[in-house]
């Protein structure tokens, strides 16, 4: 509250108007009443059955109220805005103005006791890990059955919203992983991307409108691994950055140039949380990733490993093969690829092998059940 109420004191003063509160404390306040409304009722229920010892201890009302109330689903906003306001406030912190707002006006307040900002924000989250633990104990301690079962239905109702709320967080990440991809790589029209093709300015329009971009957009899609690469070309190595998929291989150009291809100005970017550290400094340096060739899926990968006696005739090192086929089992594309050291082509080879095995896997299951068609009578 002293973070909060600080800022809120130096925006009223017209000091960083541009921070934004939300971002950094979410529902703080709303969550601060409720909780401290459970704590003062819960210890008022106590302080009356020490003053009266003969009375009987009825958690149940007090239960009741809040756990079948708010207190579980406001932590889950709080904790839902957990993440994104952890890197809002690093990037926060690079600012001077803002340094001297956490240092000089909240840290050195005494109520702190020398925790910073981060420390605190996470206090909510264990807070709502905790909560299981005190309805084991008062479930422990009670005598009456009736009152154990209801105990035992709000403690199972509280893990159950723990791990519907761990669901979240993971398809929040992975939603907000892809929505900065989307803006980090950049979709060449296929003119761009092969000089063999010709469109006349007139129909490039219609074509345009067939954006590839929305292929990342597919809520079950997911990123496996990802990392720089380097691909060897006929007379050059270009620099390329890979990002594997549950479904298909993707490779990109990793470019530094100021010219674009549609969609928003990337080069202006922040490093964004969700994505590598790696990437987010290329980012920074004004970089993007330019769509190489088409995705391959991964049925139609091959990969195959390059002998280091082979490789060394050519001066490549750590180098691996993956082939592009089409539905006719032809080959329409071939990409050697040198990963920076032995483990790390390791690394790669058994990735994308796994994600070929889990993917071949998930196909011949979908073919199963679609032909699982009933018993013919014996009358047809």
């Amino acid at each position: 509250k002293i973070f909060m109420n600080t800022l809120k004191y130096l925006q009223s003063n017209d000091f960083l108007l541009d921070v934004d509160l939300w971002r950094l404390f979410a529902n703080l306040e709303e969550l601060n009443k409720i909780s401290l409304s459970f704590l003062k009722t819960f210890f008022d229920t106590v302080k009356e059955h020490v003053s009266k010892s003969n009375s009987p201890v009825d958690f149940s009302f007090i239960l009741r109220m809040f756990f079948q109330g708010d207190l579980c689903q406001t932590h889950q906003i709080y904790c839902l805005n957990y993440t994104s306001a952890v890197f809002y406030l690093e990037k926060l912190r690079q600012r001077e103005d803002f340094g001297i707002y956490l240092k000089q006006w909240c840290e050195q307040n005494e109520q702190c006791k020398r925790l910073h900002l981060p420390e605190l924000l996470v206090a909510p989250l264990h807070r709502l890990t905790r909560y299981p633990l005190l309805l084991n104990n008062i479930w422990n301690r009670s005598t009456d059955e009736t009152e154990k079962d209801f105990i035992q239905s709000l403690k199972e109702k509280v893990e159950k919203s723990i791990w519907d709320l761990e669901g979240k967080v993971k398809w929040l990440d992975n939603f907000q992983k892809f929505r900065h991809l989307q803006e980090v790589i950049i979709w060449p029209q296929v003119w761009d991307r092969d000089k063999r093709f010709f469109v006349p300015e007139c129909l490039k329009q219609s074509l345009r409108e067939n954006s590839s971009e929305n292929i990342l957009a597919s809520v079950n899609r997911l990123l496996l691994h990802e990392g720089r690469l380097t691909l060897a070309e006929s007379t050059r190595l270009l620099d390329v950055y890979l990002f594997l998929f549950n479904d298909f291989l993707l490779i990109t150009k990793m470019k530094r140039n100021k010219k674009k291809y549609g969609g928003s100005d990337t080069s202006l970017i922040p490093g964004r949380p969700s994505l590598t550290p790696e990437l987010q400094s290329f980012i920074r340096e004004g970089g993007f990733c330019a769509v190489l060739d088409q995705p391959i899926p991964l049925d139609r990968l091959i990969l195959k490993n390059i002998e280091r006696i082979h490789a060394t005739v050519f001066s490549l090192r750590n180098a691996f093969l993956i082939q592009h086929e089409n539905r006719y089992q032809q080959c329409i594309a071939v990409f050697l690829l040198q990963a920076p050291t032995e483990t790390s082509k390791a690394t790669w080879m058994s990735q994308i092998e796994t994600a070929i095995s889990n993917h071949t896997t998930q196909l011949e299951t979908k073919k199963s059940t679609a032909f699982c068609f009933p018993v013919e009578s014996s009358e047809i």
